[in-house]
């Protein structure tokens, strides 16, 4: 993802007094929003393949991508939806991040993620809600609405939804289904990848290629 070093001066706050006289008509303008809605960047229809030592790992794609710094706290903004998507070796794509809007406060390093949040973990797992809180400085991943997790072996759902950011280790509560006891072991090398699913695999576009040093929500 493109790494932000410096900010920029975006925008000028502008006065303007008009005097008339008695016949002259008065022209109004609309009102200048104050600096705090000033976005430092603004890029549209955003598709790019990201590298990391060398090799293609991930793809970026949304309609609209704000980088905002003047805002307190400062965030990047995607309100036309955000996915992000993971390959391996041979260029497939082994795990996703879907959704329709998606807030990264990049200070904080916290991702809120509203609307359709879809997600496929590298294990097969499958993770559905409209809301999802990364919190990368914790390492931890959040849901306070219904969720719904499938795994190869079982289903789960419930109204609150905790998880290491692997999503190795989960806890949903006021649930229903049931799970296996080597669900919740957290050992990847045992876990079995779900078949493939045409319907919810996300579109894949043409896509730049570019080299970055890191993504923040998936690692």
């Amino acid at each position: 993802m493109y790494k932000l070093r410096n900010s920029f001066l975006i925008g000028i706050l502008m006065s303007m007094i008009l005097a008339g006289c008695q016949e002259q008509v008065e022209h109004t303008a609309a009102a200048i929003h104050a600096k705090d809605s000033v976005a430092m960047m603004t890029s549209y229809g955003v598709n790019t393949l990201i590298s990391d030592s060398g090799v293609i790992k991930y793809r970026i794609v949304t309609e609209r991508w704000e980088v905002n710094t003047n805002r307190n706290p400062s965030r990047w903004i995607f309100n036309k939806g955000l996915l992000l998507e993971q390959f391996d070796e041979k260029f497939h794509i082994n795990s996703y991040i879907q959704c329709d809007t998606a807030y990264y406060f990049d200070q904080q390093r916290v991702w809120k993620l509203y609307g359709r949040v879809r997600i496929l973990t590298k294990d097969g797992l499958r993770f559905s809600s409209e809301q999802l809180t990364w919190d990368e400085n914790r390492h931890e991943i959040s849901s306070n609405v219904f969720s719904k997790l499938i795994t190869p072996e079982r289903t789960l759902q419930g109204t609150h939804f905790w998880s290491d950011e692997k999503m190795t280790r989960y806890f949903v509560s006021n649930s229903k289904g049931s799970f296996e006891k080597g669900d919740f072991g957290g050992n990847d090398s045992g876990a079995t990848p779900a078949p493939g699913d045409s319907t919810a695999a996300p579109i894949r576009q043409q896509a730049t290629p570019v080299r970055a040093t890191t993504i923040p929500i998936m690692h």
